[in-house]
């Protein structure tokens, strides 16, 4: 399976390691909090706004990333809720027949964690996905914002 490219923001995050040209007609998702969907229940509500919290002021944040952060955010409510019921039960059951068995709660977290790690490495969540990632220095975009309100436009 081809590796899959990286984003160009990314690439810039990380320094663009690789020093190839960077795309420069890449399309650029207008930089806003994505809204919240109605669809999610409490739980994933929390973990949405929670997330939001954090990726802000990480500047990686666009409304594009509102799907991703939806399906992050309902998997962690299902992991969370199926935690919960796996321990108020056994890791190993019984069928009808008296034949044990897993759990099939631990497929369901299992299966979330899977998920909510990929959501999390494309959302920057992770150490590691962090580690490649440079973040905009805040007293340059600072400075730069200084700058453009005291420029006059030249004739």
């Amino acid at each position: 399976m081809p590796r899959k490219p990286t984003p160009t923001a990314i690439k810039v995050l990380n320094g663009n390691p690789g020093k190839r040209p960077l795309n420069a007609r890449e399309p650029q998702p207008r930089r806003a909090k994505p809204k919240l969907p109605a669809h999610l229940n409490d739980a994933a509500r929390r973990e949405w706004r929670r997330l939001v919290r954090i990726l802000e002021p990480m500047g990686v944040l666009t409304e594009a990333e509102a799907d991703l952060l939806a399906v992050y955010a309902q998997t962690y409510a299902r992991w969370a809720d199926a935690s919960r019921q796996l321990q108020e039960q056994s890791l190993i059951i019984f069928s009808g027949n008296g034949t044990a068995m897993r759990n099939p709660l631990l497929a369901v977290v299992d299966d979330a964690i899977k998920t909510m790690g990929k959501c999390m490495n494309e959302l920057g969540l992770t150490p590691a996905a962090r580690v490649r990632m440079v973040a905009p220095a805040q007293d340059d975009d600072e400075l730069a914002r200084f700058l453009d309100a005291t420029t006059e436009p030249q004739p």
